[in-house]
């Protein structure tokens, strides 16, 4: 996790009490052992950021990368300019000053790359506009505060094809730490102080979370997203599940009313199960700490350990650690899993359909549906296109009533245009409607005759296959 330090001189680290005690000088207590350690530098301390394992302190000329299981020997490299931001992530860290920008770095110094930021001032930028995690950086457009441009963090680019967009003015970007970078998401707050939740890889719609946000944080460790939401501290166990089931969404929230927070609360950091925030009011610090189990429930479904993750939920017997592991089985295939999870919130309907995917025989079939459970209906017909079963792709577009694409699949692929035909007169036929639809009013489709023994018959044969 990270904690930084603008204008207090206190802060805390795991074990660690790291204090500003002079203007070149950090005074590092180990509430341990007791140990005090002196980090003396010959310049005045501009700026300083600890997390994931390093104190970062950054002077007038120089930079240095203290690793917090060896004070003695930092990594300095020279800086050109007064450094005004420092962010960091499990394996890179950036700085930003007015002459170069925004610079990335390895905690070993090495340079890895400078942010190409054409049309990006750099002196309008803050850690409420910049956020960095091991693979991505995503910053607000100063000239366009709708947008947020993506860099990809080993090469300083613009991510080819990537550019969130928002309807209104953003306020606050947060950028997730956990899981690979398709999974990459941002956390917005907008000018109404609304919260939405946004994927950086896909073209999925933002979802709303919550309404009058004050501040909002990612854990370092897992998918866990907090925010003071109305005066209330709101943990998100798994937002991600808006993407998934999102019925579940209520069932992996917990809200927290044990505090009265303002609008001007702002949350420091959310390290493992603690989170703290500073009061707007006096400048207190609140520290909260939230239940680790799923944080536990995350790292063995990252390990692919499936049964592990379910002996855990049913010890604890929490609904919200279940519909996690629902959710994260349906992510992942894991239907056995999915089935269990499902039983024991009671959503008997979704454990039906489980049963009904896990009994179609060919995985291509099984990952469609799944797809189509978590509303991707372009990635489960790709699914399907993709290994050659276009009556199964046509068949889902009817089941859904899509009856246009269908008839579009099967002009394409020159099959089973009687079958599209003779389910869309069907459809008509029992809510007593006339066709209106121009693509099922032309004379070549209207000529196609329709013969419900034949359709059988080819449904039958494409069911053997």
């Amino acid at each position: 996790y990270q904690r930084r330090v603008h204008g207090d001189r206190r802060t805390e680290y795991k074990n660690l009490i790291i204090l500003l005690s002079e203007a070149n000088k950090i005074q590092v207590q180990d509430v341990v052992t007791d140990n005090i350690e002196e980090l003396e530098h010959r310049d005045k301390i501009i700026k300083m950021s600890v997390g994931y394992g390093y104190l970062i302190a950054a002077t007038s000329t120089q930079c240095c990368i203290y690793n917090v299981q060896n004070w003695s020997s930092p990594t300095m490299f020279d800086v050109k300019d007064a450094v005004n931001l420092i962010c960091q992530s499990a394996q890179l860290f950036l700085i930003m000053d007015h002459s170069n920008g925004i610079q990335i770095f390895q905690y070993d110094g090495r340079a890895v790359a400078t942010l190409k930021m054409s049309g990006i001032r750099s002196e309008f930028l803050n850690y409420q506009s910049v956020s960095l995690s091991p693979d991505t950086v995503v910053v607000k457009d100063t000239f366009d505060p709708k947008s947020i441009k993506v860099f990809e963090a080993m090469s300083g680019k613009l991510a080819p094809g990537i550019n969130i967009q928002h309807h209104m003015e953003i306020m606050e970007i947060c950028l997730n730490q956990f899981g690979p970078q398709t999974e990459r998401k941002v956390a917005l707050i907008d000018r109404n102080r609304d919260l939405y939740l946004v994927s950086v890889a896909s073209k999925s719609q933002p979802q709303k979370l919550a309404t009058m946000v004050a501040s909002v944080k990612w854990n370092d460790y897992s998918e866990i997203l907090v925010a003071i939401a109305d005066g209330k501290l709101v943990v998100w166990y798994y937002p991600s599940v808006v993407y998934i089931d999102r019925d579940l969404l209520p069932k992996t929230r917990i809200i927290r009313d044990d505090a009265q927070f303002g609008r001007h609360d702002q949350l420091l950091d959310f390290f493992g199960s603690r989170c703290t925030c500073r009061r707007g009011s006096d400048g207190a610090v609140l520290t909260f700490a939230i239940r680790p189990y799923p944080i536990m429930l995350f790292a063995h479904v990252s390990n692919n350990d499936w049964p592990a993750a379910v002996r855990l939920c049913r010890f604890v017997k929490d609904p919200a650690l279940w519909s996690i592991l629902a959710a994260l089985a349906v992510k992942g295939g894991e239907l056995t899993t999915a089935e269990e999870a499902y039983a024991n919130i009671d959503e008997s309907d979704k454990l039906q359909y489980m049963k009904y995917i896990s009994e179609i025989p060919t995985p291509e079939g099984r990952n469609a549906e799944l797809a189509l459970f978590q509303r991707r209906q372009e990635d489960a017909e790709s699914i399907l296109l993709q290994a050659g079963l276009t009556y199964r792709a046509i068949k889902m577009h009817l089941r859904l009533f899509n009856f246009e694409r269908a008839l579009q699949l099967a002009l394409q692929h020159r099959t089973h245009i009687d079958t599209v035909l003779a389910f869309r007169q069907k459809y008509l036929r029992s809510f007593s409607k006339e066709e209106t639809s121009e693509s099922f009013l032309k004379p070549e489709i209207q000529q196609v005759e329709i013969d419900w023994d034949a359709i059988n018959q080819k449904i039958e044969a494409e069911k053997k296959e």
